[in-house]
């Protein structure tokens, strides 16, 4: 319970960070009044329409990418697992990145996210029939990797054949990854699968505490790993899925926050969940503050950012398993 008050507390704190921080350069007081009161004409705007949604993400997204990487390592039990190795993050990459090369996107403002989120639909689907109603772990993991070869390479395959250079750079930007210029348009889209996925996700606690002993000791104590895939393959499919279609695509949070919190959940993954979803969504809020510090006129991507401080971590991963292994 202290680690989750702490976690909260420190979420707490870089949201409101989140909406005092920006390029409008605006006061503490202005701020507030503006946001809760509606007082001040653009600084409201600025309060309401900017800032305010882009929290909101990026406490949403970072919470589905943090509960579902921490549900992902649990049920495979492999600490390299992450929510994309099903394939739901490339393929609703590959969704938004046909609405924005067909002009769908251009010409209808809900296109891009609607389109991603047919691509998550697609790949949960696919997943389903490639590994199988029955289809243990490792068919499952195959599967992903399928899916996600397929879909990444389609997205290429687009920007390869791509007449319009406007149209890959702007596919190029948004796979990048970023919370700027959302609207609570895209809050009201994404929250409601989002909210969704983590509500199943969290229903798995003690099925996945039960899934350390073993396969076969599951079983014997009741768990029903059929059910647990499949919530599983939903949960996160809604979760990352929503968040991509808003965000794009930003990895290495769902790898690197389950193995931050692990050590101080006892390793159970029951209490490893709510914390991760709370270590998810404060380091993405951290994460995107950090893109408005660093480079304010450069627009630095949300997803260069956590790729930079993450790669480095998994390839400490990497290395510390071989050192166990040998």
């Amino acid at each position: 319970m202290r680690l989750l008050a702490s976690l909260a507390s420190l979420v707490v704190l870089l949201f409101a960070a989140s909406l005092m921080i920006g390029p409008a350069g605006l006061g503490f007081g202005e701020s507030l009044a503006a946001l809760f009161r509606g007082e001040g004409g653009p600084v409201a705007l600025v309060m309401q329409q900017i800032r305010l949604p882009r929290a909101i993400l990026g406490l949403l997204a970072g919470a589905a990418l943090g509960l579902s990487g921490a549900a992902m390592q649990g049920f495979l039990r492999n600490p390299l697992a992450e929510p994309g190795l099903i394939g739901v993050s490339s393929s609703a990459a590959l969704g938004a990145v046909i609405a924005l090369q067909t002009g769908l996107a251009a010409a209808f403002a809900l296109a891009l996210p609607l389109a991603a989120l047919a691509g998550a639909a697609g790949a949960c689907l696919l997943i389903l029939l490639m590994a199988g109603p029955r289809g243990g772990a490792l068919a499952l993991i195959l599967a992903g990797i399928a899916i996600s070869a397929l879909a990444g390479a389609a997205t290429s395959l687009v920007l390869n054949l791509s007449p319009n250079p406007f149209a890959a750079a702007e596919i190029v930007y948004w796979m990048m990854g970023s919370l700027a210029d959302r609207s609570m348009t895209h809050v009201w889209l994404a929250a409601p699968f989002i909210l969704a996925g983590g509500a199943a996700l969290f229903t798995l606690g003690r099925g996945l505490d039960a899934l350390t002993l073993g396969e076969d000791a599951a079983e014997s104590l009741g768990m029903n790993l059929r059910r647990m895939r499949l919530v599983l393959i939903f949960g996160t499919a809604a979760g990352v899925g929503a968040s991509v279609a808003v965000a794009g695509a930003i990895g290495f949070v769902g790898l690197v926050v389950p193995h931050l919190l692990r050590p101080l959940t006892g390793a159970r993954p029951s209490r490893l969940l709510p914390a991760a979803a709370l270590g998810g969504a404060a380091v993405l809020l951290a994460a995107d503050i950090a893109t408005r510090l660093i480079a304010p006129e450069r627009d630095l991507k949300l997803g260069v950012l956590t790729a930079i401080i993450g790669a480095p971590f998994f390839l400490h991963l990497i290395w510390r398993m071989r050192r166990v292994e040998a």
